[in-house]
């Protein structure tokens, strides 16, 4: 049901709103008191019977200007319209009858009138223009019965202060009940949303079926897929968090934040994570499917550690699907260490210097497929220098250099040492 609805429940709002709120309302009630004090007693008695049909007037140019609320055949629609209407126009009377009284049954009205609006999804653009409608009809009659000598002519200024300022506390009082409703709402969506976070990255993975119906109530559009972005945001965590994209789910009360990225593989997905970082440093997860975040938030969350001591390039967003090699080797350190332990302990045996050149060159040797001409040109040194340093490393490994398993773990373990050699450089 739209237009002026009146919904029963009241909806909430934080203390600081609460409190500007009221304030706005007390400064308006303030300076309706003066001009509702200046009409002579038993003036609203005269005017009493001609508001039935101000009010049915009223209505007809509602119904016929505000396109929003131009609906001829919703019987119960047209009532609350009427009926908001009404408490308007009844409200302007007591307020006539009873100048030193607060108009507080006015402005609860309105402000649940307000929030109906807000629940109704609309701007108050329409409804502040079916006051400022309603304010015109209800002088323009003021007028004709002063002109047809049925209301004293000397109270016309004090009847156009006393409606327009009238007017100016109902919109107030409709602004604050709109404002807690939108707050109200905006609030319960956040916490969907945060739910429906943690339900994408539960392990084990919740039912498709399950994080389904919470998206719809979070209003998030379920995607085919999703990556996981892990966020460092550092000294900034106390400064306003990013904006991001309304598709996206994001947490920043945690560290570090995380980021839900809808069918991140589309058109622009990319650019849109990067400029939605500001600067901070990120790693996105892989591709999964909608129940295996879980998979895509860990593999983000090592790729960033593993930037953070600059194994993985310090870029502003590192994605794990262009590192996976160096992710698998340090899944499990200590196995590396022992692979290194097991192969290359007859490098120990080298002076330092020497011992780098020598790992430097084993490692180039096994990546370019034993060709000394590639490792020269990627080393920049001489071919016959390669060809010195291998005979070194035949004589301290031997048959074991030429023995393909022992190659591989050979190639694995030299190349962790590489990637913690290069982050202690940086």
């Amino acid at each position: 049901m739209n237009g002026f609805r009146i919904p029963a429940g009241e909806a909430g709002t934080t203390a600081v709103t609460a409190a500007t709120a009221a304030a706005t309302v007390a400064t308006v009630a303030e300076a309706v008191d003066g001009p509702f004090k200046s009409f002579p007693s038993g003036l609203h008695d005269q005017l009493r019977p001609f508001f039935a049909d101000i009010t049915e007037e009223v209505v007809r140019a509602i119904r016929t200007e505000i396109p929003e609320y131009a609906r001829p055949t919703d019987d119960t629609y047209m009532q609350v319209v009427h009926q908001g209407v009404e408490h308007a126009l009844q409200g302007f009377l007591q307020r006539m009858a009873e100048p030193d009284s607060d108009g507080e049954p006015v402005r609860a009205t309105y402000q649940r009138i307000g929030r109906g609006e807000a629940d109704e999804g609309r701007s108050l653009d329409a409804f502040q223009s079916a006051l400022r409608l309603g304010a015109r009809v209800a002088w323009r009659r003021i007028n004709a019965l002063v002109d047809a000598d049925l209301l004293p002519r000397h109270v016309l200024a004090a009847f156009g202060e006393a409606l327009f300022l009238h007017l100016d506390e109902m919109a107030a009082a409709t602004t604050t009940g709109y404002t807690e409703a939108r707050l109200h709402a905006a609030g319960e969506l956040r916490q969907r949303r945060t739910r429906l976070i943690d339900l994408l990255i539960v392990d084990p993975p919740a039912s498709v079926a399950a994080i389904t119906e919470l998206a719809h109530t979070a209003q998030w559009p379920v995607p085919r897929s999703l990556a996981v972005v892990v966020i460092d945001r550092g000294a900034r965590a106390a400064g306003p968090p990013p904006i991001v994209p309304p598709e996206f789910l994001a947490r920043f009360d945690v560290q570090p934040a995380v980021l839900v990225v809808p069918d991140p593989e589309g058109p622009g997905r990319a650019r849109a994570v990067v400029a939605a970082l500001q600067g901070l440093r990120a790693a996105m997860g892989p591709t999964v499917a909608l129940q295996e975040g879980a998979r895509s938030l860990r593999w983000a969350t090592e790729a960033l550690d593993l930037a953070r001591r600059g194994v993985l390039p310090d870029t502003q967003l590192v994605r794990c699907r262009d590192h996976l090699a160096t992710l698998l080797l340090f899944r499990d350190e200590a196995l590396v260490e022992a692979m290194a332990d097991r192969h290359l302990r007859p490098l120990d045996g080298v002076r330092l210097p020497q011992r780098e050149r020598l790992a430097e060159t084993l490692l180039s040797w096994l990546q370019c497929g034993h060709n000394a001409s590639e490792v020269a040109a990627r080393l920049a040194v001489h071919p016959q220098t390669v060809r010195y340093r291998m005979r070194q490393l035949d004589e301290l490994f031997g048959d074991r250099l030429h023995d393909p398993t022992t190659q591989f773990e050979m190639q694995l373990a030299l190349r962790a040492l590489d990637l913690r050699r290069a982050a202690r450089t940086r």
